[in-house]
C-alpha cells in the first residue's frame, strides 16, 4: 500500500462508498479508509426519497426494503398527503443500505481498511496519512456529521442556531400506511418508515433532550400504536444535526455527504444529496476542474437547503409551527409540489 492512489476516502458511509463506485467506473485506483466493521448503522430515518433510488440504481444497486408511495403530514386532526410523481421511495434498513454500498465496493476490488484517519498532510501534489504509508493525488473526507477531517483543516464552522437532535428506534408491527408519516409536535417532529411486512422505524427531530420514550408520549397517537414492548432495537442518536463548512475543496481535499455541511433531516434527502455530491466530486475530478465542484456541489443542494433552512425556521417559531399543516391541509396542491421538489 506504499503506492500513490489516486483517490483515499475517508469514511467508509454511504457517501464515501458511493463516491469508491463512481471513482472505479471513472478509472481511479481508490482506497477507503474506514475503522468500523460492515455493516454501519447509524441514527436514520431510513427512508429513501426516489432521487435516492434512482442514483442507486444508476450504480447498478438495488437495495431490499419496502416500496414508500409518497409523504403524509399529521397533526392532532389535520392531514395532508402527497403521492410521489417519478417513482416510489424505498424504506430500508440502514445497515441494508450500508451493507449493499459495501459489498459493491468490494467486488469492485477497492480496498477498504480498517483505519481511523487523525492527521492529514497535504501538498501541491498530493495528500499523506502519516503512519498509514497511504499517499494520493486527493483526498476525500467522507467522515459524517461531526467529520474529524473538517475540523482538522479549519474548515467546522460554528452554528448559532438552536440544536437539533434525531433519535430512532424499530419497533416490530405492521405498516399502516405506504407513506412516511411526519407528525408534527411543539417540539420536533416524529417520522414513521415502513420498512418491511412487520417492522417501522421510527425517527424523532427535537431540540429537546430528553430519553426516546418521553419524547415519544409527546405524540400520543403514535405512543399509542408503538407500545414499548414491541419495540426490537435499541435507541440510536445523533446531533447536534446542523453542520456547517467554510467550504467543500480545501488543496487537495474534498468533501462529501454529511461531511460537506448539512442543515437537518427534516426533508429526509441526506442520501439522495451524498449519491448526487459523490457523482460530482468525482466527474470533477475526472475531468480536471476540482475548483467547480464547489459550484457544482452549491447548485446540487442549493434548493433542498433553502427549502430545509424555511421549514427548520418555520417550525422553530412558536407562532407559525401550528399553521404549516393546516395550511397545507387547505393548499395540497402547493404541498404537493414542495414534496416532489425535493423527491
Amino acid at each position: 500500500m506504499s503506492r500513490e492512489h489516486d483517490l483515499i476516502i475517508v469514511g467508509g458511509g454511504p457517501a464515501g462508498l458511493a463516491t469508491a463506485l463512481h471513482a472505479v467506473r471513472a478509472g481511479f485506483d481508490t482506497v477507503v479508509a474506514e475503522p468500523r466493521s460492515a455493516p454501519i448503522d447509524k441514527a436514520c430515518g431510513e427512508g429513501l426519497m426516489p432521487g435516492a433510488v434512482r442514483a442507486l440504481a444508476s450504480l447498478g444497486l438495488e437495495v431490499p426494503g419496502h416500496p414508500i408511495t409518497g409523504i403524509r403530514y399529521v397533526q392532532g386532526s389535520h392531514r395532508v398527503q402527497a403521492a410521489f410523481r417519478r417513482g416510489p421511495g424505498l424504506g430500508a434498513r440502514r445497515t441494508d443500505l450500508h451493507g449493499t454500498l459495501h459489498g459493491a465496493v468490494l467486488a469492485a476490488g477497492v480496498p477498504v481498511l480498517p483505519l481511523r484517519v487523525g492527521e492529514v498532510r497535504q501538498d501541491a501534489a498530493g495528500v499523506v496519512l502519516p503512519g498509514t504509508g497511504l499517499r494520493a493525488k486527493w483526498l476525500v473526507a467522507a467522515d459524517g456529521l461531526h467529520s474529524p477531517v473538517r475540523r482538522s483543516l479549519g474548515l467546522r464552522v460554528d452554528s448559532r442556531r438552536r440544536p437539533r437532535y434525531g433519535l430512532r428506534r424499530h419497533y416490530a408491527t405492521s405498516p399502516w400506511s405506504p407513506y412516511v408519516e411526519v407528525h408534527c409536535g411543539r417540539h420536533g417532529e416524529a417520522y414513521v418508515t415502513p420498512l418491511g411486512p412487520r417492522l417501522v422505524g421510527v425517527a424523532l427531530l427535537t431540540d429537546r433532550r430528553a430519553p426516546f420514550d418521553v419524547q415519544l408520549e409527546r405524540f400520543p397517537e403514535l405512543a399509542a400504536r408503538l407500545p414499548v414492548e414491541r419495540a426490537v432495537t435499541a435507541v440510536r442518536g445523533a446531533g447536534p444535526l446542523r453542520q456547517e463548512a467554510r467550504s467543500r475543496l480545501h488543496g487537495r481535499v474534498l468533501l462529501v455527504g454529511d461531511a460537506a455541511g448539512y442543515v437537518d433531516a427534516l426533508t429526509g434527502e441526506g442520501v439522495s444529496l451524498a449519491l448526487a455530491g459523490a457523482g460530482a466530486l468525482v466527474d470533477n475530478v475526472r475531468r480536471g476542474t476540482p475548483d467547480r465542484y464547489e459550484s457544482d456541489w452549491n447548485h446540487a443542494t442549493r434548493r433542498h437547503r433553502f427549502l430545509t433552512e424555511l421549514l427548520v425556521r418555520v417550525r422553530q417559531q412558536r407562532v407559525l409551527a401550528p399553521l404549516v399543516v393546516p395550511a397545507a391541509e387547505r393548499l395540497p396542491r402547493v404541498f404537493a409540489t414542495v414534496v416532489n421538489a425535493l423527491a
